[in-house]
């Protein structure tokens, strides 16, 4: 199949196809009219490549699981290598979860501290902050 087939299977432009393919992860092949040819692995290889890239992976994270396919193994990631860099992304994912967490119990702190100082002052936690600029123009409107 051409270029624009593989995109359009694949959901993506021709553009990331040659961006792939000048990255090394799709097959630089031409056919006798010099056009880019490409086959059902390679569309296997990109989808690969797209799936990986919705869950977060970086492009060159995606490398090991398409050079798995390459080889000739049924999923891209049924290699040590590809394994490999799911261990690394749950590492990356787990700290990210853990910074998050930290941030949410800050953020929870500060909002019981805010909620407890509004209720020593008497306000209400329904109470709107007043807004001149809205009175003057009703002022305004009726004079």
């Amino acid at each position: 199949m051409r270029i624009g087939e593989l995109a359009a299977r694949a959901g993506t432009t021709t553009r990331a196809l040659r961006y792939y393919e000048s990255r090394g992860l799709l097959p630089a092949r031409r056919g006798g009219n010099g056009y880019r040819t490409y086959d059902e692995d390679d569309l296997r290889a990109l989808r690969q490549i797209r799936t990986l890239q919705d869950f977060g992976f970086e492009l060159e994270e995606t490398r090991p699981f398409v050079e798995c396919l390459r080889a000739g193994h049924p999923e891209g990631d049924s290699c040590p290598a590809s394994v490999a860099v799911y261990r690394s992304k749950v590492a990356e994912l787990d700290a990210l979860i853990g910074e998050l967490t930290a941030v949410r119990e800050t953020v929870g702190a500060q909002l019981v501290r805010a909620e407890r100082a509004m209720e020593a002052l008497g306000a209400s936690q329904e109470t709107e902050p007043r807004c001149e600029l809205g009175e003057l123009g009703e002022l305004e409107e009726t004079g």
